[in-house]
């Protein structure tokens, strides 16, 4: 599949879930239809104190694997880039933490996450957010404009993750941090069977090794790289989805246990570029 056709791709798939959460209000998985096999992914990745002042479709239109900004170390006055800001949820959060001093991006691609991110910024009157429509292979922001970049299970889904790290670290001002949550993959697994899971945990994940994601954080400029597992897959988990694709969850588990994960990442800019 070509980089344009995976683009095609995300930008369809999370449209729909935009109109999906804009028409009835739902709750969706990454994947064609809301089910409890999305559950171990997509569920309890925030607490009730942190979504209880937010917008009920900021909070439905969530397709994380993580919650980054439950880690990332934000404080008053700073500013914060979401790469792939979907519904809104963690660029609201973060304009919180950084407060009226501060300043919290949301970029993304999607015509329709953009226009349900912006009223939910609307509904939930806060005035020190801006979302932005590009890709994030390609950030609309001066060089050395923002102090932390977050984003919640989207760089995954980039067909060019080398760009990504580049950009990332381009807008990033020196001593500036990257706190993203993703979708990471600990060792070999068989090329047909890393698909079928990739599809569940991510629609079209493109999950990077733990070793690779690492080697091209580091190729890119970064330092201090640290890879924490928040939420490890099991076969069992996707068995509903498994059994639908016709594949025995049973039989792939020992190629697919524990080697699945959502991991926070983080990773620093030199001080001195």
């Amino acid at each position: 599949m070509s980089d344009e056709s995976i683009k095609d791709l995300v930008k369809q798939k999370y449209g729909q879930a935009a109109l999906r959460v804009t028409a009835i209000g739902s709750t969706s998985c990454c994947g064609a239809s809301s089910n409890s096999s999305c559950d171990p992914v997509t569920s309890n990745l925030y607490a009730q104190d942190q979504t209880a002042e937010l917008p009920e479709t900021a909070v439905a239109a969530s397709l994380g694997c993580g919650n980054p900004t439950a880690l990332a170390e934000l404080t008053a006055g700073e500013t914060v880039l979401d790469l792939g800001s979907g519904g809104g949820i963690d660029v609201l959060l973060s304009a919180k933490r950084v407060g009226p001093s501060g300043k919290a991006y949301g970029l993304d691609m999607t015509d329709e996450m953009l226009a349900l991110a912006r009223e939910n910024q609307r509904k939930a009157g806060v005035t020190n957010v801006e979302f932005l429509k590009g890709e994030i292979e390609a950030i609309p922001l001066s060089d050395s404009s923002v102090n932390v970049i977050i984003s919640n299970c989207v760089i995954n889904l980039s067909a060019d993750k080398d760009r990504v790290f580049a950009e990332a670290f381009r807008v990033l001002k020196p001593g500036g941090r990257l706190a993203v949550s993703d979708v990471v993959v600990r060792g070999e697994v068989p090329a047909a069977i890393r698909r079928s899971v990739e599809l569940w945990i991510g629609c079209v994940a493109g999950a990077l090794e733990e070793g690779d994601y690492r080697a091209k954080l580091a190729k890119a400029g970064f330092e201090g790289v640290e890879v924490e597992p928040t939420r490890v897959y099991r076969t069992e988990d996707a068995r509903e989805f498994l059994d639908r694709e016709g594949i025995d969850a049973q039989a792939i588990a020992p190629s697919v246990d524990g080697k699945f994960m959502s991991a926070f990442v983080r990773a620093r800019k030199p001080s001195t570029v």
